[in-house]
């Protein structure tokens, strides 16, 4: 009953929920969203909401998948509540799109539920997250690089990533897991374990179950609450920055400035506001920004910058941030035909000096201890490549990726400069496949295996 209290506590003081919303409840079946569900269950009447349940079934687990799906069903029929699946195929969605099973996984569950709030003829969808998601998520994004707006974490309220008339909630986002899982014993309320929370091959489990008991045991075993409380002064003073720009964009007028309310140019803005409008101007045209994109704009104006196919944006250096028309590509059209032989040559192409050698001792692969060299299965070489530079229309399947992309893609999200495509040297085989792409990768089709019976070892030095 205290658990009620506290969650009825942060709807009414967050205004979360109207009187009267018909709220979609995102429900997996496990611990979180099941308490979730009946919470707002026994809120429901008093407050007058008509609760819808949906559930995503990510068909990763076989039958435990849809074991899942019949006990969120079987519970929705308990409680006398409308219930709405859907399904995907996520796997087939990471190896298309080349990203992890967890985002793909994000994708098309945010797509099914935004799909069915609309359905449903709801705005407001209620997710389970709660004050441990809140922690793992700052370390996750403290690793990955993320700036003090991801820093700051979930809100508890906020725009569904695929409908932005449609809002998400979080109403246990002050709870702890253990809460949860004590209410639930209380409560007898039936969930089913994920066995993939204990997978060490996705990260959040590695934070969950290895990072944070370490730095509980070993350097705060308060960790948990300064890492929230951290969250939370960084928030409120990302609010500060966003107001700020917001202010700028809006009228020019810094709200720094004095009572005349003296109008302040761009370069007077401290850097952070700086930062901020630029990200604000590249929301608004619909590009997703980053720390390196942001800067660019922010210290070379008038660079014209690519950020997806046939995506260009360009700041003024006053603080205006456009889309730009695609500027004339000049392709490089140097050419040059090699035959490598039995054992070991060398050639100069664009400015570069590349040096190979050839030896039967295939599987032992060599590791790059300098930069400036690869190593590949001389077979699948071939005996005749040919060196070039990109042209429109290339495609190359980097070691590590599921398939091949456009080269010009690829360029885009390795963040590689329009002038540095034009000058990077390409080798491909006789057929045209490209194996090597100067400085960056290989191809996955030409790395060392098993079979290899020779190996070709590669290097070269940029005069």
């Amino acid at each position: 009953m205290n658990l009620l209290k506290r969650v009825e506590h942060s709807i009414r003081e967050r205004t979360l929920f109207r009187r009267g919303d018909k709220i979609l409840v995102a429900v997996s079946g496990g611990l979180d969203s099941m308490v979730l569900l009946h919470v707002l269950a026994e809120l429901a009447n008093a407050s007058r909401w008509k609760l819808v349940v949906a559930h995503f079934n990510h068909e990763l687990r076989g039958h435990s998948s849809d074991a899942d799906e019949r006990l969120t069903k079987k519970t929705a029929s308990k409680l006398g509540l409308e219930f709405l699946v859907g399904r995907g195929d996520v796997k087939t969605l990471s190896r298309t799109k080349g990203v992890s099973i967890e985002m793909a996984a994000r994708e098309l569950r945010h797509a099914f539920l935004a799909k069915t709030a609309k359905q449903a003829r709801s705005k407001v969808i209620a997710t389970a997250h709660h004050a441990d998601d809140q922690v793992e998520l700052f370390f996750l994004r403290l690793l990955r690089g993320a700036g003090g707006e991801g820093l700051a974490g979930m809100k508890w309220k906020s725009e569904s990533p695929v409908d932005h008339k449609v809002r998400l909630v979080r109403p246990l986002l002050d709870l702890e897991k253990s809460a949860l899982a004590e209410f639930a014993k209380q409560a007898g309320i039936s969930f089913r374990e994920d066995a993939s929370n204990r997978s060490a091959d996705i990260l959040r489990n590695c934070v969950r179950l290895e990072l944070l008991p370490l730095l509980r045991r070993r350097f705060n075993p308060a960790v948990d609450k300064s890492i929230k409380r951290l969250m939370e002064i960084v928030r409120g003073e990302g609010e500060v920055v966003t107001m700020l720009a917001e202010t700028w964009l809006a009228n020019n007028v810094s709200c720094l400035a004095s009572s005349s309310q003296a109008k302040v140019s761009f370069e007077e803005c401290p850097i952070a506001v700086q930062r901020r409008i630029i990200q604000l101007q590249l929301q608004g045209i619909g590009v997703k920004s980053d720390f390196e994109l942001v800067e660019s704009l922010r210290l070379e104006p008038g660079k014209i910058i690519s950020v997806g196919r046939e995506v260009w944006v360009r700041s003024d250096g006053v603080g205006d941030v456009k889309k730009v028309f695609s500027p004339a590509i000049r392709f490089n059209d140097d050419i040059a035909r090699v035959t490598l032989g039995n054992k070991a040559g060398e050639t100069e192409f664009s400015g570069a000096e590349i040096f190979w050698e050839i030896s039967a001792n295939g599987k032992r692969e060599i590791r790059r201890s300098v930069p400036g060299s690869e190593t590949f299965d001389a077979e699948k070489v071939g005996g005749t490549i040919v060196l070039r530079h990109w042209h429109a229309g290339d495609r190359f399947h980097p070691i590590g990726m599921k398939s091949a992309v456009k080269l010009q893609d690829w360029f885009t999200n390795q963040k590689i400069p329009m002038a540095r495509r034009r000058e990077l040297i390409l080798a491909t085989t006789e057929r045209g496949e490209v194996f090597w792409v100067e400085g960056l990768r290989i191809g996955e089709r030409f790395k060392l295996g098993e079979q290899t019976q020779r190996r070709l070892v590669w290097r070269w030095i940029r005069q």
